[in-house]
């Protein structure tokens, strides 16, 4: 088994539900990329290089983008957090609070900003 796959279905509800929410949203909307495994994490290649990955932090999950400092956010969903110079999430603590729309929508800018 894929170890990123893994990593997903490894974690506790309702967080394995989000991961896998998401990880079917990323592989719908960008179905070329591929799913890796670093740094201990499922991470989301596109033509060779880190395009996103799915964080699980106790208390929520992470679908993180790279360079999201560069996406158009106007309505301020996607979090900095720590510090962070380029990276940006959206972050999820239910599979309610998934909207798939602003996920596409993100997913499309980066995959553009690649």
């Amino acid at each position: 088994m894929n170890p990123g796959a893994h990593y997903i279905l490894s974690k506790p509800e309702p967080f394995k539900s989000i991961l896998l929410q998401l990880q079917l949203l990323v592989e719908h909307t960008v179905p070329e990329a591929e799913l890796l495994y670093k740094w201990h994490l499922p991470f989301y290649y596109l033509n060779g290089k880190m395009f996103c990955f799915l964080n699980f932090r106790k208390r929520f999950v992470d679908l993180s983008f790279i360079y999201g400092n560069e996406l158009i956010d106007p309505e301020k969903h996607l979090v900095a957090g720590e510090g962070r110079k380029r990276l940006r999430s959206l972050r999820f603590d239910t599979t309610e609070a998934i909207d798939a729309e602003v996920v596409i929508s993100f997913l499309e800018q980066a995959k553009k900003l690649r």
